[in-house]
C-alpha cells in the first residue's frame, strides 16, 4: 500500500487546482466552502465511485488498476509529470534499500567534464541535486564547489539555504520552483533513498520558503532552460541548461551551461575560463 499523506496531500492538492466553472460544473445547492473540485466531482468525472475515489486519496486502496490511474489523470488535468508522480506512490510500498554506495563519477565522464572547460561549464548531479564532479569553469560560474565540504555540496541546499543564492540567481524564485519539483519528482521514483529523505527533510526544517513550495505539491522535471546570472566578475550572463541522464550510471546526470557563439556572454564564459579578469584587454 502507497503511502496514505502523499498521496492525499496530492491529489487534494491537484482537486484545488483546478476550477469547477472551467470545466463546466455548476456551484451545486450549496456554495462552495473552498476552491476547486470535490471528491464527487473527481470520481464522476473519473467515472469511478464516491466511495473507492476517496479510498484512493485517503491511501486505503490497493491495486489500483492502470485504467482508473488513466481516469483520476485525465479528471484532474494532470500533467505529465504529475502523471508519472501519482503512478510511483500510487503502486505498492518498495522493499526498503540496502544502504546506499558512495557515488562515483566514471573516469570517462571526468574526462568530458574537463574536455568542456573552455566554453562550457559543467557538473554531474547525482540522487537529491548532490553535485559528484564539476569542471573549473562550473566551479567559478556559481559555486565553488572546491570550497564547499562534500556533505553539503548539494544544489538543492546551497539554493535555500546559501545567501549568496539569491544573489547570483536573478530569478531565485523560479529556479527554487524547478528545485521543488524537480525534488518532488525524484521522491516519487525512488522514496526510500536515504540521501533524497535528508536532504527534503533539512529543507523543510531550515527553510521557510521551500516549505510553502513544497506544500504547494508541484511535479515538474525541467531538464532544459534559460538561467540569469548576476557574477560578481562577469556581471549579467544569460545561460541555456540542459541537463542529460547518463544511460549507464542512470542516477546521475550531465548539466551544462552554454551561449550562442558569438554573444557576449559566450565571450565572457571564455574569459572566466582562461582565469583573467573579465573585461581586460
Amino acid at each position: 500500500m502507497h503511502t496514505e499523506p502523499e498521496i492525499r496531500a496530492f491529489l487534494k492538492a491537484r482537486r484545488a487546482a483546478l476550477d469547477p466553472a472551467e470545466l463546466g460544473l455548476p456551484d451545486g445547492i450549496t456554495r462552495r466552502r473552498v476552491r476547486g473540485l470535490r471528491r464527487e466531482e473527481v470520481a464522476q468525472l473519473a467515472g469511478i465511485s464516491v466511495d473507492y475515489y476517496t479510498r484512493i486519496e485517503q491511501g486505503r486502496a490497493n491495486a489500483i488498476s492502470e485504467p482508473v490511474l488513466d481516469a483520476i489523470e485525465r479528471a484532474l488535468r494532470l500533467t505529465a509529470a504529475e502523471a508519472r508522480y501519482l503512478r510511483n506512490i500510487a503502486g505498492p510500498r518498495r522493499p526498503a534499500p540496502a544502504p546506499e554506495p558512495e557515488r562515483r563519477v566514471r573516469p570517462e565522464i571526468r574526462h568530458l567534464l574537463d574536455a568542456l572547460d573552455e566554453t562550457v561549464p559543467a557538473y554531474i548531479q547525482g540522487p537529491g541535486m548532490d553535485v559528484l564532479a564539476w569542471n573549473r569553469l562550473a566551479a567559478r560560474l556559481a559555486f565553488d564547489y572546491d570550497t564547499i565540504e562534500p556533505a553539503r555540496r548539494n544544489n538543492a541546499l546551497l539554493i535555500f539555504l546559501d545567501p549568496s543564492a539569491r544573489t547570483l540567481h536573478l530569478d531565485w524564485e523560479e529556479i527554487a520552483e524547478s528545485v521543488v519539483g524537480n525534488l518532488r519528482a525524484e521522491a516519487g521514483r525512488s522514496p526510500e533513498s536515504p540521501r533524497l529523505c535528508a536532504v527534503i527533510c533539512e529543507l523543510l526544517d531550515h527553510s521557510a520558503d521551500f516549505r510553502r513550495l513544497w506544500e504547494a505539491q508541484s511535479v515538474q522535471e525541467r531538464c532544459s532552460g534559460t538561467k540569469r546570472v548576476r557574477h560578481p566578475e562577469a556581471g549579467e550572463l544569460v545561460l541555456c541548461y540542459e541537463s542529460f541522464r547518463l544511460p549507464q550510471d542512470s542516477e546521475q546526470s550531465l548539466c551544462t551551461y552554454t551561449a550562442p557563439r558569438d554573444s557576449p556572454t559566450e565571450r565572457k564564459l571564455r574569459e572566466l575560463a582562461r582565469g583573467v579578469a573579465v573585461g581586460a584587454p
